[in-house]
């Protein structure tokens, strides 16, 4: 499989925009790394620079915490509302205007010369950092989709992370290094170099969008990126960080200005046909939300310590702005490892829990340090915290992928950033509060104690997560992903857990009676629903469940039975008559990962058609809501029996079954051919749901089904 670093060039876009050869080579992925790595390192860079910007305007060190929370709180906005505009307009546009934003930003930050110009440069920053990270996790999605692949390369995803983990800790020891060598200025003007070369290799190597923008009138637009949603989400965050930034003075009427724009928010989403913050998602998927909670709260520590600890080694211990960068050194190295060495495994719950544990080491550990403490022994400390960050990272990114709803990836993956941005934003009101009355050791010590009760709680979140356990086990065992789907041939396949083998035998509801379910294969269908790269690569195991799929249409070939390819895609009058009512596809619309006549919505090329078999478009969720009229086909083929298979368990699966048992089919359903994102949703369905209706099976049944019927 080819890796991120892969230095070939093959990024030549095909007519029907698919890339040839290698998708994720150099040209590609390079701009989509330097771009989001822009955020993170103007995140921690300043912070070796406040000592300085404070005695060059003749201010409290303090005060020089608005640098950090401003640029903070503008990019828990930004992030997800980047997503959404990326969703809405077209990722690399997305991403083009946000390095513009960002040469904006250095240019005046380094003309700046009072700290209002220096809080106008880093909202620049931040704004236009923003766009960075949604868009290239949404790039990368979409090129996999379009090369076919069922999930984007794990080293594609692995190397996002890393340059975004080891950003943040190197970005002191680059700061000090520039600061120490030009003065404070660099860590503004710095951006203005870097920022350029990401243009210039954005515009080289991103292929660009396919859609034309779609603007549409005002108040429709304003409905489809949900503004009034963004505003209040803005308004709400503005006003808890006026709250954070005036402790341990108690700002009571900005807390209940916080707390009364929450409340209104959370109303407006729970109306809103596109919500900007998906409250209902959030309260329903709980492993996603307890992902951005404990990213949260896991950043929240290792920020406390990334500008708690480089002003106490400025300050307590003399350190030069250059001198205190170089003692964090270690600590980016290390991110940059463990972040490596995690972005290679596919269980995250170990990796998570490790982080936990480390966090909390970390904080026990400075209730020791001292301005009499051995340098190194601080270094070992700082060492600590870099393992936590890059562990956490990419382990958090991965449960996002996994949990995350495809159709909503760019807004998912922003609000990722957000909680992270968020906990940032307390970690500066953390250390502004500790060092209120001056930089001592005392106040080092105040801000361990928070933390050892932050990184306890992760650890307590961590520990009893049972869904990491649960996911795991359908993971581990993958090939990496974005791996090419090598086909059905179970010679290639490495090695798996196989599903529990069902017995091909039922019970009679009534009766109790045990029965020997039988089925005639002349009047008898195979329908393989959803089998194509856009849902392939949101399901655990798409390789297993393709090879079986497979199986079961060389079986309905051997035995002749007929065979149905059912495949969901939107031509542009289905996508026109789509209400924004219809919170599914009004999304897939607005993302256009549905759009008919591409690859990700073909059926996968390991399942190939033949001449008889009958291939339906579906516009809808069920196999039954298609352009074909399903229902005259299967009854000119006297079909009476129907045998399932597909993607999603909770969506074409259950909605096509209980249609299809209404309508007084026959039904089989291949348990080991069938997947869903959510695999307790897939177990319930399975045991305690489609047994009232369908016989559960296994594709090796199908045999023996068959000849019980001659």
């Amino acid at each position: 499989m080819p890796s991120a670093g892969d230095t070939r060039v093959p990024e030549r876009i095909s007519e029907a925009g698919a890339p040839r050869g290698n998708p994720f080579g150099a040209r590609f992925v390079a701009p989509l790394y330097l771009g989001a790595s822009l955020n993170p390192v103007n995140s921690s860079i300043i912070a070796t620079a406040l000592v300085a910007i404070a005695a060059a305007l003749h201010i409290p060190v303090g005060d020089t915490a608005i640098l950090i929370s401003s640029l903070y709180l503008t990019s828990a906005l930004a992030q997800p509302a980047a997503g959404r505009l990326a969703e809405e307009f077209g990722p690399r546009r997305i991403f083009v205007a946000g390095i513009t934003l960002v040469l904006a930003a250095g240019i005046v930050g380094s003309l700046a010369h009072s700290l209002t110009a220096l809080i106008v440069a880093r909202v620049l920053v931040g704004a236009g950092t923003s766009a960075g990270y949604p868009a290239a996790m949404l790039l990368i999605r979409r090129r996999a989709e379009q090369a076919g692949h069922a999930a984007p390369p794990r080293e594609v995803l692995g190397g996002l992370s890393i340059t975004g983990a080891a950003t943040v800790a190197v970005g002191p020891a680059i700061g000090g290094l520039l600061i120490g060598w030009a003065g404070w200025r660099a860590a503004f003007w710095i951006n203005i170099p870097v920022a350029a070369v990401a243009l210039f290799l954005a515009l080289a190597g991103i292929a660009r969008d396919p859609d034309p923008v779609r603007f549409g009138s005002p108040r429709a637009l304003a409905s489809r990126i949900d503004l009034l949603g963004m505003l209040g989400f803005g308004g709400s965050l503005t006003a808890l960080m006026i709250f954070l930034d005036a402790l341990p003075r108690l700002d009571w009427p900005a807390l209940a200005a916080a707390l009364v724009l929450a409340a209104a928010l959370v109303g407006w989403e729970l109306r809103a046909a596109q919500p900007f913050l998906d409250v209902r998602l959030l309260v329903a998927n709980g492993a996603l939300t307890r992902t951005y909670l404990r990213n949260g709260l896991t950043l929240m520590g290792t920020y406390v310590i990334l500008y708690g600890l480089t002003q106490w080694l400025e300050v307590a211990r003399g350190l030069s702005a250059y001198q205190a960068g170089l003692m964090l050194m270690p600590m980016g190295v290390l991110t940059a490892l463990a972040a490596r060495v995690v972005s290679r495994r596919a269980a995250v719950r170990w990796p998570l829990i490790a982080c936990a544990v480390l966090l909390l080491v970390g904080a026990v550990a400075t209730l020791f340090v001292s301005s009499g403490t051995p340098m190194a022994a601080v270094i070992c400390v700082t060492a600590v915290f870099g393992l936590t960050s890059g562990a956490g990272t990419v382990a958090n990114q991965t449960v996002l992928y996994q949990e995350a709803p495809a159709a909503a990836l760019g807004t998912a993956s922003g609000l990722l950033r957000t909680f992270g941005y968020i906990g940032s934003i307390a970690s500066a009101a953390i250390t502004g509060t500790a060092f209120h009355r001056g930089v001592s050791d005392s106040g080092l010590h105040s801000i361990a104690w928070v933390l050892v009760a932050i990184s306890a709680l992760v650890l307590v979140m961590t520990v009893l997560d049972r869904q990491l356990a649960r996911a795991d086990r359908h993971h581990t065992n993958q090939p990496p992903a974005g791996a090419r789907n090598p086909g059905p041939a179970p010679s290639t396949e490495p090695t798996r857990t196989e599903p529990p083998r069902t017995e091909s035998r039922s019970t009679d509801m009534t009766t109790g009676t045990h029965t020997t379910p039988a089925l005639d294969p002349a009047r008898t269908a195979l329908l393989l629903m959803d089998f194509q790269p856009v849902v392939l690569g949101v399901v655990p195991d798409p390789e297993g469940v393709l090879a079986r799929a497979g199986e079961a249409l060389a079986w309905a070939r051997a035995h002749g039975a007929h065979v149905v390819f059912v495949r969901v895609a939107l031509a542009e009058k289905d996508a026109a008559a789509v209400p924004a009512h219809n919170k599914t596809f009004s999304q897939a619309v607005a993302a256009g990962y549905l759009t008919d006549g591409t690859a990700a919505t073909a059926v996968h090329e390991s399942l190939k058609a033949g001449e008889d078999d009958l291939t339906v478009r579906k516009t809808r969720i069920s196999a039954f809501a298609s352009d074909t009229d399903l229902r005259a086909e299967l009854r000119a083929r006297n079909v009476d029996t129907l045998v399932l298979a597909g993607l999603s368990t909770s969506g074409v699966v259950l909605t096509t079954l209980r249609q299809a048992a209404d309508e007084d089919y026959r039904l089989f359903l291949l348990a080991d051919a069938t997947a869903d994102p959510d695999p307790e949703v897939h177990r319930v369905l399975m045991e305690k749901v489609f047994p009232h209706q369908a016989e559960i099976i296994s594709t090796a049944d199908l045999a023996a089904l068959g000849t019980a019927a001659q």
